[in-house]
């Protein structure tokens, strides 16, 4: 059975919370002692069967206190290899609950891995593109993060293509990430795309910062 292990710090509690803008209640463990206290749980999520993986990542994920959303993560990244597209789908699908930047991007990471490892990113992908969910959107347009030469760039494009009109901030800083991260492969193709699209000025500064 999986165990509520995190201790309590109330003295970093007010300063956690206010840093996500009030919007979740925390232990006050800061993400090093997190990270420490949870490789035991890590390496016991890896002998536990899919079934019980899941209920695993339900059970912290379901916790009313922030840093066991991100245990969840931690444990789903630490398994994406074996996820089932039953449980990958599962993990899609926290993506929009309880959501907000960190939780999100985490997510972000686990879906890249597993779209990869299976080789499917640029059609499963897809489905991050073709939403009308904002924080989906955000996940389509960052999805190649880190990619560098893998980066697809016509699925970048479109990514971005679809959502360069959507006044919401944390879409238009995705495009600014996404381009910003690819232009340090291709920064002639980021530049190009810069100049021949009318991004928003916040997009346009994040995207062109090291070229």
């Amino acid at each position: 059975m999986p165990s509520l292990f995190l201790p309590s710090h109330p003295e970093n509690q007010a300063a956690m919370a206010a840093y996500m803008r009030d919007k979740f209640d925390f232990l006050g463990v800061k993400a090093t002692e997190r990270r420490i206290l949870t490789r035991p749980v890590i390496q016991a999520s890896k002998k536990l069967d899919l079934v019980e993986l899941q209920s695993w990542l339900t059970f912290y994920y379901g916790q009313p206190v922030r840093e066991y959303q991100y245990v969840a993560i931690d444990l789903a990244q630490a398994n994406v290899k074996r996820l089932s597209p039953e449980l990958a789908a599962w993990c899609r699908d926290q993506i929009s609950v309880k959501a907000w930047w960190d939780s999100v991007d985490a997510w972000r990471k686990v879906m890249t891995l597993y779209l990869v490892h299976q080789d499917t990113l640029t059609t499963q992908g897809t489905e991050f593109i073709m939403t009308d969910k904002m924080w989906l959107q955000r996940v389509g347009i960052t999805l190649q993060l880190s990619l560098k030469d893998q980066t697809n760039q016509t699925f970048l494009a479109t990514a971005i293509e679809a959502q360069q009109d959507n006044p919401e901030f944390f879409i238009q800083k995705a495009i600014g990430w996404a381009l910003r991260d690819y232009s340090k492969t291709a920064p002639g193709w980021v530049a190009n795309f810069i100049n021949q699209h009318d991004l928003s000025k916040l997009a346009v500064r994040e995207g062109s910062k090291y070229l």
